[in-house]
């Protein structure tokens, strides 16, 4: 299971792989796949409700970028966060309850796909008000800061955030109080299914970085090891002197951008989804680590039928759960006294 691998535990530092971290990174982004592939069957199946928004084609970076936190950090997302919930450790099983609404799910079927939540191993939720959640990591970071830790808060969003007030607030203000959080936009160029040059003035997102004074670059998001790369480097500069970065990890969803819209195929063609498939992120890796001698062809077979042995165990675990009682509605309520 995702939590088990070493790809978290070994931390931040880059300074090589091996055959433990690759066995780990690619365990944890042919997981991702896997589970989405699978939600997406169930979906069709009418076993999952509401929306369903796919990690497919994105997975180096939530696995890259997870693999440089310690199991203390805080991680945050939008409602694309099937990849990001598992690779910061949270059980499949529970994760695809969830997805199916039912008692043993992560929020005990409250939250659904969008709403992952898993306090366990410091994932604070999906959030599906687009942008909404980047001042509350900034206030995560705060309270990091105002407690004198040293952990750090990753932030995933999407390109369609940027335009948002909240990001551009977001970064000010942690600019200005020296945060130490980790800003990643996964731009996979759509948003929703507008494309990013009728979206914004300035379509190199990186750069916003420079408008609010902290570091910030743009990376292959198709790359895990690049993107591990460059989020230890901000992960590190967090850690150290509170100092915030923002990201932008170049990707590309090779579904839709919900099961509503399967496909995408009204705002992009067939021949732009195939030719960015020739760049999937777990293909690409595969060979990469097959050709350095990290793994062999045994060792990623091996890995393969793991995963889908446990992904398949999910599912029956989450066919199995009962749905909520009605007296689940009374429970988990917030009132002050």
């Amino acid at each position: 299971m995702a939590q088990k691998t070493s790809a978290q535990q070994k931390g931040a530092a880059p300074a090589g792989i091996d055959a433990g971290l690759a066995r780990a990174l690619y365990n944890d982004m042919v997981l991702i796949r896997r589970f989405e592939e699978k939600a997406a069957e169930a979906y069709a199946l009418g076993k999952i409700g509401g929306f369903l928004h796919l990690y497919i084609g994105e997975e180096a970076v939530g696995v890259g970028a997870t693999s440089t936190l310690r199991p203390d950090d805080y991680a945050i997302s939008a409602y694309r966060e099937h990849g990001h919930c598992l690779a910061k450790g949270s059980d499949p099983r529970r994760a695809m309850a969830e997805l199916f609404g039912r008692i043993d799910g992560l929020c005990k079927g409250k939250g659904g796909s969008m709403h992952l939540f898993d306090k366990s191993v410091n994932f604070l939720g999906g959030h599906a008000i687009v942008g909404a959640h980047l001042p509350l990591a900034t206030g995560v970071a705060f309270g990091i800061k105002y407690r004198g830790t040293d952990q750090v808060i990753v932030c995933y969003f999407g390109d369609g955030a940027v335009p948002e007030g909240e990001f551009h607030e977001s970064l000010n203000l942690a600019s200005l109080w020296k945060l130490p959080v980790v800003y990643i936009c996964e731009n996979n160029r759509y948003a929703m299914g507008t494309s990013l040059e009728r979206a914004l003035a300035q379509t190199e997102i990186w750069k916003f970085g420079q408008a609010y004074n902290m570091p910030c670059e743009a990376v292959d998001g198709m790359d895990v090891l690049a993107v591990r790369d460059v989020v230890a480097r901000a992960v590190g500069r967090a850690r150290t002197d509170k100092t915030p970065t923002l990201i932008e990890a170049r990707t590309y969803r090779f579904r839709g951008h919900s099961m509503r819209d399967p496909a995408g195929a009204v705002y992009r063609t067939k021949d732009e989804v195939e030719r960015e498939k020739l760049r999937d992120p777990i293909v690409l890796f595969r060979d990469r680590a097959l050709k350095a001698g990290w793994l062999t062809e045994e060792d990623a077979r091996k890995i393969e039928k793991d995963v889908h042995d446990l992904v398949d165990e999910a599912v029956a675990f989450a066919e199995a759960s009962p749905e909520p009682p009605a007296s689940e509605l009374l429970t988990d309520i917030f009132k002050e006294s």
